[in-house]
């Protein structure tokens, strides 16, 4: 895996960027943009990260990468999603591409950071849904949010879950696309995870029965996990992924049954994590991973230092099933219940991961005894000609 940082100073903004280098093939660039002069206000460090952005995006060669990469998703992280969101709007016509706008408070003291995979080869298409060919694949990130006109108007939990598969389906189908067939990957941002989680778990449950996802089929890597739109009224959001063109062969779902147990032993529906084979390498997506044992219970209760350990055993397992290891991370996103144990954290993953792009944000986890989790996408280089390149 190739790592690169680099600061500009004259911006207070520092960029980590990442990427499986495979002579001659497409890249795949995960970027992060880092505010780290602090004592500003937000609009002065949204100023000059969107400085720094805009000349990547206009000479992508400034940090290495080929001059055809563009960007195909983006997330941005907010403090203050009610006050910041507007501001950054300008976001959609510099990157042409989804782009997720979540409160999760970084906990590095920044007020914004921005996620940004770019890649090269990619012909984007955007009638209805954004998304972009290359070599017979179809790839779709698409960001549903609850669609009410007033929003104003109290829909419980589980109805705005709803509402937002079926949208998510509809606009699958115009793609000849379905969830159960296509989607690889969600993220399902929950305010007030402690109340709201159980009904978001409920409606999935029985929405993904209903189209044939079940225990006995397979579900979908995911992360569920505190976060919030600028709509009090708002919440749940999804983001997700999705590919046309795979055949069954090039998808495997990862277990770690040694480690872990099926999520539907304790009634919610997702996998572990998700590998995708093609002809050049073989791309993972692990999903929000904590402190759990192989009967689903939570071990180390409260205890950071101890939850960070399992939590690593726990994911390295996923990962040595796609034939992985830490040293084929692109990226890592680290939640924290408290605040307080910040610290600790950075100090542990600085260490676990030096060079690797990551965020460490305050965004409680979906059952309270946990205090951190984390999610990650890895790639490795891979030979198979019986399937198309990436």
């Amino acid at each position: 895996m190739n790592y690169l940082i680099k600061n500009f100073e004259n911006e207070g903004v520092e960029v980590k960027i990442s990427n499986l280098e495979i002579p001659h093939k497409t890249k795949d660039y995960h970027i992060i943009f880092y505010v780290v002069s602090l004592n500003r206000t937000f609009e002065e460090q949204w100023k000059s990260l969107f400085k720094v952005l805009k000349n990547v995006i206009d000479d992508p060669s400034c940090l290495n990468m080929k001059s055809n990469a563009i960007p195909v998703f983006s997330r941005c992280f907010l403090t203050d999603i009610a006050n910041q969101k507007e501001k950054v709007l300008n976001l959609s016509s510099l990157l042409n591409c989804e782009i997720s706008f979540i409160e999760q408070p970084l906990l590095d003291g920044s007020k914004l950071a921005l996620w940004v995979n770019m890649q090269t080869d990619a012909m984007v298409e955007n009638d209805g849904i954004i998304g972009f060919d290359r070599n017979g694949y179809s790839h779709y990130y698409t960001i549903e949010r609850f669609n009410q006109i007033d929003r104003s108007l109290n829909v419980n939990v589980y109805d705005q879950t709803i509402s937002l598969l079926e949208s998510y389906e509809n606009k699958l189908k115009e793609k000849n696309c379905t969830i159960a067939q296509n989607c690889l990957r969600t993220w399902f941002f929950v305010r007030d995870i402690d109340a709201n989680y159980q009904d978001v778990a409920r409606a999935r449950r029985e929405k993904f029965q209903e189209i044939g996802l079940r225990s006995d089929t397979h579900y979908i890597a995911s992360t569920g996990i505190e976060g919030r739109s600028e709509y009090a009224c708002e919440k749940v959001m999804l983001d997700t992924y999705a590919i046309k063109g795979l055949n069954n062969e090039q998808v495997r779902f990862l277990q770690a049954k040694e480690y872990l147990c099926p999520t539907h032993k304790y009634g919610v529906t997702f996998e572990r994590g998700v590998m995708i084979d093609f002809g050049d390498r073989r791309n993972v997506y692990i999903s929000g991973t904590a402190s759990i044992d192989k009967e689903g219970r939570v071990v180390h209760e409260g205890n950071v230092k101890l939850q960070c350990i399992k939590m690593m055993e726990n994911v390295n397992a996923l990962l040595h099933e796609a034939g992985c290891s830490f040293n084929d991370i692109l990226l890592v996103v680290i939640y924290l219940r408290d605040i307080a144990d910040y610290n600790y954290v950075k100090s542990f993953f600085d260490a676990k991961l030096t060079e690797t792009p990551k965020l460490i944000l305050l965004a409680p986890i979906c059952r309270p005894k946990w205090v951190i989790e984390m999610e990650c996408i890895a790639s490795k280089e891979l030979l198979n000609s019986k399937f198309r390149d990436f």
